[in-house]
């Protein structure tokens, strides 16, 4: 059975345009984006699908020049289907295999506009180093992450849950026995994580051990793919590089952390290499002077964190028996699992159009250190988000900082409900409801 996905409504967009153009379905390997696009060739009247690492002969079709007229028949007799604009969807599956073929992207465009071609790659990005232009302008990316907490509401069959939470806001929060309803499904989520083989697993079984087995083996895929990583590093400065971030998941990374094999140099380049296959994504420091926010970055001051949390539990081998015994609230506020998790919604609420970036907040002072875990823009404005344990706390830093760039917002997440303090200058919205902060925010007029 099919689970849904956001990303689907963006597919069928881009399916119905008349001006389509060749998309390419970026994200990290497992995360679902084959599974999308058969989905969605079940709107057209034929599907051609080509996997350029099973069959890596068909490459040469690419090789001589870039002449539609001569391509598309010769894909025709390569696979025995026909290739109809208009008709047929083109599958270009593990592209990065032929760079060519990433390169003729723009000549479906420009010789054969009504045919429908989407590709996608577990290593696309390292194929984008490779290529000094793979036709921007004329090729569409859509970025695609593991599911959403919402995403995995629909998955269970939580969707009427979800839709009357929505309904909530700051002046009527989520009654009481929804609440606690949601923080339970968070609970779950965290475990679980968004990666769809462990979500199916954990639908058809409820089992979080079964789930974690999932976990193990995708774990053990992506580390197979550092050997693959075009570079000078040895992939076993990549593990030791990984299991660093683990160690250092979502606080000031240490890149000569002392139990790495990986010099800091080494590391940099381990950690750029783990970036481009998005296994793990970047927390970058930044002043928080205005907008653009990574027009004024802090170069020392880097974070980093895994892309999901349920593998994050799994690589850091914690105890999920013990865990679970666990209520919600104590549970969402262990170590840096809230703000893992709130790190991976604000990417998964981002517009899929655009390769989005995380930013935090540190200023160092002699006698203090204030820290706010993320800021993102917000309309036109620097907004900055607080992840905070428990439902209390001075938030002194973020205070700090709307005072210090004055701020007229700011955001407090934990497992609090809905509510608003400092006349409304500060919005409390629940960590279950983060990933939907824009539209929360806008709903209210603010």
């Amino acid at each position: 059975m099919y689970m849904k996905r956001t990303i689907d409504a963006y597919l069928e967009e881009w399916a119905d345009d008349p001006g389509h153009k060749p998309l390419l379905l970026r994200g990290a390997r497992q995360i679902g984006k084959t599974t999308a696009i058969r989905h969605l060739a079940k709107r057209f009247d034929s599907f051609v699908e080509i996997n350029f690492e099973k069959n890596s002969a068909i490459g040469r079709v690419f090789e001589n020049d870039f002449e539609m007229d001569r391509i598309i028949p010769e894909l025709e007799t390569h696979t025995g289907k026909a290739i109809v604009p208009g008709k047929t969807l083109l599958f270009l599956d593990e592209i990065q295999n032929c760079p060519r073929a990433i390169s003729a992207l723009r000549y479906f465009y420009e010789d054969k506009q009504p045919l429908h071609v989407i590709a996608t790659g577990s290593l696309l990005e390292f194929a984008f180093s490779e290529i000094s232009d793979f036709g921007v302008g004329r090729v569409r990316s859509l970025f695609m992450y593991p599911f959403s907490f919402a995403e995995f509401l629909s998955a269970i069959g939580a969707d009427i849950t979800l839709r009357n939470v929505r309904t909530a806001s700051f002046d009527t929060p989520v009654p009481g026995v929804g609440h606690d309803k949601m923080l339970e499904y968070l609970k779950s989520f965290i475990i679980v994580g968004g990666m769809p083989a462990a979500v199916a697993e954990y639908v058809s079984t409820k089992s979080y051990l079964r789930a974690q087995r999932q976990q193990t083996d995708i774990i053990a895929t992506l580390k197979s793919d550092f050997d693959k990583y075009k570079s000078k590093v040895s992939p076993t400065a990549i593990r030791a590089t990984f299991t660093s971030v683990v160690r250092q998941t979502c606080t000031k990374f240490n890149y000569s952390d002392s139990d790495s094999e990986a010099s800091h140099q080494q590391a940099k380049t381990c950690t750029t290499l783990l970036e481009r296959a998005r296994v793990i994504h970047r927390i970058t420091g930044v002043h928080a002077n205005g907008i653009p926010l990574g027009g004024d970055i802090k170069l020392k001051q880097t974070k980093f964190l895994i892309l999901d949390t349920g593998l994050y539990m799994c690589e850091a081998k914690l105890d999920v028996s013990t865990w679970i015994l666990d209520t919600p609230e104590k549970f969402v506020n262990r170590g840096v699992l809230a703000e893992a998790f709130v790190a991976l919604e604000l990417l998964k609420g981002a517009s899929p159009f655009d390769d989005a970036s995380l930013f935090y907040w540190h200023k160092e002072a002699k006698n203090s250190n204030a820290e706010v875990d993320y800021v993102v823009q917000y309309r036109d404005k620097v907004l900055p988000i607080e992840v905070k344990s428990g439902n209390s706390g001075s938030m002194a830093s973020l205070r700090t900082l709307m005072e210090s760039k004055s701020l007229p917002l700011g955001i407090r997440t934990s497992e609090e409900n809905f509510g608003s303090l400092d006349d409304g200058r500060i919005r409390i919205i629940p960590l279950y409801m983060i990933g939907e902060y824009d539209r929360i925010l806008r709903s209210a007029g603010v």
